[in-house]
């Protein structure tokens, strides 16, 4: 009955796979519409609004830095170095970037090497307190810095480290360590553990079958641990100014706070150390970033 009623009317009977769900027997040609049909503008606009949002702070602050004092436009022109200058040589600035240089890259190195062998042994190895330490590791982020200063300044002074960049090193080091050891060991699980296996047949110790194994592979990941190791020591401002009191030893936050005062602030002058301080971080990310988004690519799924 049913197929003498379709050949009047001329149609073709719709066939429905048996197994598949009722939404897509009843879904109709063109009722989704794809990515590629989106206007460019639904797009574009939002995606405008939000650099917008980031770029006008930016200039604002690069518009105070270049512009002469006491002016009020609002186009960078003529533009002056002087508030460069005045932070650079009369407010020690270039003292306080060497320092900060020297934290951002010791951090930077200790954060790396010791997140690489701790990330290792949580990947390759298996022991009885293992998830009760990866647990550990996750809870010791809930924990603020501040809740720290005072047991860190206490062993600090009885190891007599005030007021030395190792203190700060040492501290920026033991709290990036947590978060980093769990990242690396997440990006080792994805190198197949048969690789070393293969090397160690060939002969290679475990040290030699890592180094030219499994090292070259989590490259990327090691490239973004030790950029936001890098960022976090160069930013941060609680460290440098509890356990730095010398202005020959404190970093570039700290030499920024010291440009407030407390009836005045030089705006110029707080601008000018602002760019000064951004500059090392904008051109890090300008280097790193195809390696940073390889390595959150590569963290993103476990192998």
């Amino acid at each position: 009955m049913t197929a003498l009623l379709t050949e009047r009317n001329g149609t073709a009977p719709r066939s429905t796979a048996p197994g598949s769900p009722p939404s897509a027997r009843r879904r109709r040609p063109g009722r989704e519409r794809a990515f590629d049909d989106v206007p460019r503008w639904q797009i574009y606009l939002p995606l405008g609004l939000y650099l917008l949002f980031t770029l006008v702070p930016f200039y604002w602050m690069l518009l105070f830095a270049v512009r002469p004092a006491g002016s009020t436009s609002l186009v960078p022109w003529p533009m002056t170095g002087a508030h460069f200058s005045k932070v650079w040589n009369e407010r020690s600035f270039a003292v306080f970037f060497q320092n900060s240089m020297i934290v951002g890259v010791a951090t930077l190195v200790a954060t790396t090497l010791v997140a690489l062998a701790g990330g290792y042994a949580l990947a390759r190895f298996d022991f009885r307190i293992k998830g009760a330490f990866m647990l550990a590791l996750l809870c010791s982020q809930f924990i603020p810095g501040a809740l720290m200063l005072v047991p860190l300044f206490e062993i600090f002074r009885n190891l007599q480290m005030i007021n030395s960049l190792g203190s700060v090193v040492i501290a920026e080091t033991v709290f990036q360590l947590p978060l980093s050891i769990i990242l690396i060991s997440g990006f080792i699980k994805n190198v197949p553990v048969s690789l070393e296996e293969a090397a160690w047949v060939d002969g290679c110790s475990r040290f030699t079958a890592f180094r030219t194994v499994v090292l070259p592979l989590v490259r990327p990941g090691l490239i973004a641990v030790g950029s936001f190791a890098f960022v976090h020591s160069w930013n941060h401002f609680l460290f440098a100014l509890m356990f730095l009191s010398e202005q020959d030893k404190q970093t570039i936050p700290v030499g920024l706070n010291t440009l407030i005062g407390a009836d005045s602030v030089d705006l110029g002058a707080l601008a000018a150390g602002g760019v000064i301080a951004a500059v090392p971080v904008v051109v890090v990310f300008a280097f790193i970033q195809k390696w940073l988004i390889t390595g959150f690519s590569a963290g993103a799924v476990k192998g």
